[in-house]
């Protein structure tokens, strides 16, 4: 059983910046590709950026240059380091780990947080 917990959204100004945190927990051993998804309401969910086990990384064009995705192997943690926050940045976060791999040696695949609320306004 693996979970993935959301933290660090919150109301913050245009020009703001934010760190959203993502921990894996539970019978986690390790996570493969990372990604953070947003949904504003009456939208669709929208991928954010994801960064692969190798470390490689890639942005919506929309975030491009003012969002940064890490991630912390031995920890099962990812992060999103949102800078040059705008107003239409405006939504729920989620972290999605596309492929773990638990303790008993199984991979499970597709485990979403619980999303955290980003609001972007003056």
């Amino acid at each position: 059983q693996v979970q993935l917990v959301e933290s660090g959204g919150g109301l913050v100004q245009p020009g703001g910046s934010l760190r959203l945190s993502c921990a894996a927990s539970g019978s986690i051993f390790s996570v493969y590709n990372w990604a953070w998804y947003r949904q504003a309401p009456g939208k669709q969910r929208e991928l954010v950026a994801a960064i692969t086990l190798s470390g490689t990384t890639n942005y919506a064009d929309s975030v491009k240059g003012r969002f940064t995705i890490s991630r912390d192997s031995a920890k099962n943690m990812v992060y999103l380091q949102m800078n040059s926050l705008k107003p239409e940045d405006t939504a729920a976060y989620y972290c999605n780990a596309d492929k773990v791999l638990t303790v008993t040696g199984r991979y499970e695949y597709d485990y979403w947080g619980q999303g955290t609320q980003v609001t972007v306004s003056s």
